[in-house]
Formats: structure tokens, sequence, C-alpha cells
């Protein structure tokens, strides 16, 4: 009895000593999950208290925060436009003629449009590990009639890096109810993140900014927007030093290369599901998406955030290092 008191005793000390060295600690917590990288915040992820779920802050090198802060605080400094904007999240402007991209907030008072919320059902897996950690979480997209026309699991995988960089995947797997489901032809959309306000091209008031945008095409700054590339870098000032994000489409999914919805004021957001509304020679409904009911579209990227410009960061290095690993 005694020789296995102390077996015990030796396992327990050594699972504790095993979640102490995890470089990747993932914890639920109340509405929220906590992630930090070698014992400091990376980001949270945010399931409660809002029409879809989010990812805020995003911590870059140096402990930079890379995203806008509002609407989730207020930051002297920044605009208060586009209240959807909530720092890192996937959503879409036209699901079955639902938009679940924008909020009633975002409309002003007096004004209706018809938004449906992204809404968490349950967890899949929270877990840290030395390498890397992992959140899946199952969603429901839920119209204004409380129908349920999409569900989906989307797979949040940061690695452990050091401090001069971050680096997370990002899948989604959408899944069509019994009716089929079709992600509508919009420029609002889908897997997208809300920039710091000091790496915007264009500063308020139309004044110059110092940011800068790039694709793997060479197109720059705003001749990006619209374009289809494997992958776009966004870089700019944070705290007085440039840093950037490279943010990778992955080849093997459903219309690669995406089209980018880049924007000068920082928003930056892979989106697959349009052509007319970013190219006025397509047909109206021509990026419309068909998922058959019951079946599963997925949809995979990779997020790099880095010290310097694309080229000082190898951007393209790096994205075919991702597509080495994708084959």
């Amino acid at each position: 009895m005694k020789s296995s008191r102390i077996v015990f005793s030796a396992l327990a000390l050594c699972s504790t000593i095993s979640a102490a060295s995890a470089s990747v600690d993932v914890k639920e917590q109340d509405g929220k999950v906590h992630v930090e990288i070698d014992g400091k915040l990376f980001t949270e992820y945010v399931f409660t208290g809002a029409p879809h779920v989010y990812f805020y802050p995003l911590i870059g090198p140096g402990g930079a925060r890379m995203t806008r802060d509002w609407p989730m605080q207020n930051t002297p400094g920044e605009e208060h436009d586009h209240p959807h904007h909530r720092s890192l999240w996937y959503a879409h402007g036209a699901v079955n003629g639902v938009d679940f991209w924008a909020e009633s907030a975002s409309f002003g008072t007096g004004k209706s449009h018809t938004t449906g919320q992204i809404q968490h059902d349950k967890f899949l897996e929270v877990k840290g590990g030395e390498q890397s950690g992992v959140i899946r979480d199952q969603l429901k997209w839920v119209a204004p009639d409380g129908t349920v026309p999409l569900t989906s699991v989307q797979t949040f995988r940061v690695y452990q890096r050091p401090d001069s960089e971050r680096l997370f995947d990002f899948e989604v797997a959408l899944t069509a109810g019994s009716q089929d489901v079709i992600m509508g032809d919009t420029k609002e959309g889908s897997m997208a993140m809300r920039l710091a306000e000091s790496m915007r091209l264009e500063q308020p008031k139309k004044q110059p900014g110092q940011g800068h945008i790039v694709d793997d095409q060479g197109d720059r700054d705003g001749t990006v927007w619209g374009k289809h590339a494997s992958w776009v870098d966004y870089s700019g000032p944070v705290n007085g030093k440039v840093l950037g994000v490279a943010f990778f489409d992955h080849p093997q999914n459903p219309r690669h290369p995406t089209r980018w919805h880049a924007r000068d004021y920082g928003l930056f957001a892979a989106n697959p599901f349009c052509e007319h509304e970013m190219d006025k020679t397509k047909a109206a409904g021509e990026g419309d998406f068909k998922i058959p009911a019951g079946q599963t579209a997925t949809f995979r990227y990779r997020i790099l955030i880095h010290e310097g410009d694309a080229d000082q960061a190898k951007v393209a290095d790096r994205y075919a290092e991702y597509t080495k690993e994708a084959k």
C-alpha cells in the first residue's frame, strides 16, 4: 500500500511539473479562454457578451497590442467605426440572406437590418502544451427567427515561438443544416482582423499613415484590395517599432487563392465568397458558394505576427514552408 502511494505521488508530481513547464498555457475562465505563451498573455477567446465570438487582445512581439481595442474598451485616439470589428474573428455578411458579419449597433439608432448571431455551443478541446495550445469550439449560427442554418467548428492552434514572433493556425469547418446554405457574394467577410490604429495606411481625416500592404503578386497598399493572392502582409509602426501581420491562405482551401478585403483603415480579411462586389466585371452573385444540406466546407489559414516588414520577415519563404507542410 505504501509503495502504491509513493508511485501515485510521483505521478502526480510529474503531472504538476509538466503543467507548470508548458510553454503554451490555455485555460477556460468565466466567458473566455485565456492563452499565455511562456507566461505572457497572447490572447483571450471571448465566447460570451457579443453577437459573435472573437479573440482579444492579440499580443505581438515585445508585448505590442496588434489589434484595435474598441469596442471592447476605449483607448484614446482610436476611431469608433465598425463596432463589429472585434480584433480577430470569423463571420460572413450573407448566409442564406442573413448578415452574420455586422451587429445591430453597426447601423445606428432607428435603422433596421437583419443580423444573426454566432453563438458558442460547446468546447471540443481546450488544451495547452510544450509546443502548442488549442481551442476547438462548436458554434451555432442563429438567424433572427431562431433557426440555425449553419453550424461550425473553429480550431485555433497557437505555437510556442521566440518572443520576436507569434504564429497560429485557424481552421473553420462550416456545416449546413437541413437545407442548403449559400454563402453569398459580399465583401463583408470572412476570416478577419482589425489591426492597431497606428498601422493604418490612412489615418482619420484623410491624413497619411505609415502602414503598408503587400501581397505575393507584388501588389502594394491600396491596390491589394479585392485581388486574389496566396498571402498578404500588413505592416506598420506599433509603439515606435515596425511590426507586421502575414496572413496565409491554405493552398487546399476552396477557391484558393482567396480574395482579400484589405482596407487602408486597418481591416484585414480573407474572403473567398466575393467576386462581383470586388470586381464589377463579374456577374452579380458569381461569388455565391453553396454548401449542400448536411455537408461541410473547411477553410484553413495561418497568421504570422513578425518584426519588420514583409521582406525583413521573409514572408514569402515562410509561406513556402507552409505549403510544404500542407502537402
